[in-house]
């Protein structure tokens, strides 16, 4: 079979989507080595208006749009065609979007939706957003989940650990830390979970290190951090940029805090629990999927239940590593990478006949 891909994120974007399509594409050339995919890195008026054309002439059988997104002629093809939508987060969560950009993205990302012979969605969170703001029929949406970056699956020693640490932070790490992973924007709650944190008394707070960047919104909470003498309890790093810095950083925290309004997945939740950090996170959109059974689950808007919750967690340390245990088996068994591409594949052949 030969497949063709869009491939924009593929070769430019080092986080998210970029991973998504590296590791999807990773695994379906492993497992399907008689396969040939191309993967094509258009400039941006050939990718939006002719690729689905260049595509069929050169004997694609099927095309997939990696990143929510196909170009605009797929409709006039005879071969069928994937799209797999990560979120909806511009109609979920419009007040991190503006104006333009939302119309931009309802445009381009629900008009992919309703021209794909098919929807992959990443979850069955995002399954039902798809069919309830873009009309999609429930048959044309397979959720297949998003496999983690291979690295993730091997933990690391405990002696690997301390050196990739040691080299990134020399002995400015305390030996106890909440660690939270992500894009610092409103959508993540960071805000949220510093004021539950604060709720904690000060000898008994660890510090919550945030690995990630933002604008605003982060200079919103380091106002507040400032403004309520929690400097000491918060600390944010946005130059981790080797993963396995920070696959060590989640096989040494005390735990994952990740109590996000919304997610079309939550990657940070399955990559923390393969390393066996227990999770907190919230009851809200795809989280529950990605955190199993294992997860601590908080409202992400009730600032006491997350308080509440910290506190088990650091407190009760034998509870915290038995649900880290029940969420790396489900995390294992659910989000296995072969698994995951011999589900897309399986769509593949439904779609072309092979």
């Amino acid at each position: 079979m030969k497949i063709g891909f869009d491939a924009k994120r593929y070769f430019h974007n080092h986080t998210g989507l970029g991973n998504y399509s590296r590791t999807i594409v990773k695994g379906l050339a492993t497992e399907f080595p008689a396969d040939e995919h191309v993967l094509y890195d258009e400039k941006s008026w050939s990718r939006t208006f002719r690729l689905g054309q260049k595509a069929e002439a050169e004997g694609c059988q099927l095309f997939h749009g990696l990143s929510n997104e196909l170009p605009m002629d797929i409709g006039k093809r005879h071969m069928p065609s994937v799209v797999t939508m990560h979120d909806v987060a511009w109609r979920t969560f419009p007040d991190m979007y503006h104006w333009t950009d939302r119309q931009i993205y309802d445009f381009k990302y629900g008009r992919s939706c309703q021209k794909a012979t098919h929807v992959v969605a990443i979850s069955e969170s995002t399954k039902h957003d798809v069919m309830r703001y873009y009309g999609v029929p429930e048959e044309h949406i397979d959720v297949i989940y998003q496999p983690v970056q291979e690295l993730f699956y091997t933990p690391l020693t405990p002696e690997e650990a301390d050196a990739l640490l040691q080299k990134q932070f020399g002995d400015t790490l305390p030996n106890d830390f909440i660690l939270n992973v992500g894009s610092i924007n409103s959508r993540k709650n960071l805000l949220g979970l510093v004021k539950a944190l604060e709720l904690i008394p000060r000898d008994q707070r660890p510090l919550l290190l945030v690995v990630g960047n933002g604008r605003e919104y982060k200079q919103e909470v380091l106002q507040y951090a400032t403004l309520h003498g929690l400097q000491d309890s918060l600390r944010v790093e946005t130059d981790v940029r080797d993963n396995r810095v920070l696959q060590a950083l989640y096989s040494r925290a005390l735990f994952m805090a990740y109590p996000s309004h919304y997610e079309g997945f939550g990657l940070p939740v399955v990559e923390a629990a393969l390393q066996r950090c227990p999770v907190l996170t919230s009851t809200v959109s795809s989280l529950p999927e990605a955190a199993g059974p294992g997860a601590v689950l908080v409202d992400p808007k009730d600032v006491e239940q997350i308080r509440q919750a910290l506190s088990v967690l650091i407190d009760d340390r034998t509870q915290a590593i038995q649900l880290a245990s029940t969420a790396e088996a489900y995390a294992r068994e659910h989000f296995e990478p072969t698994r995951l591409s011999l589900q897309m594949h399986a769509l593949y052949e439904r779609l072309t006949g092979n």
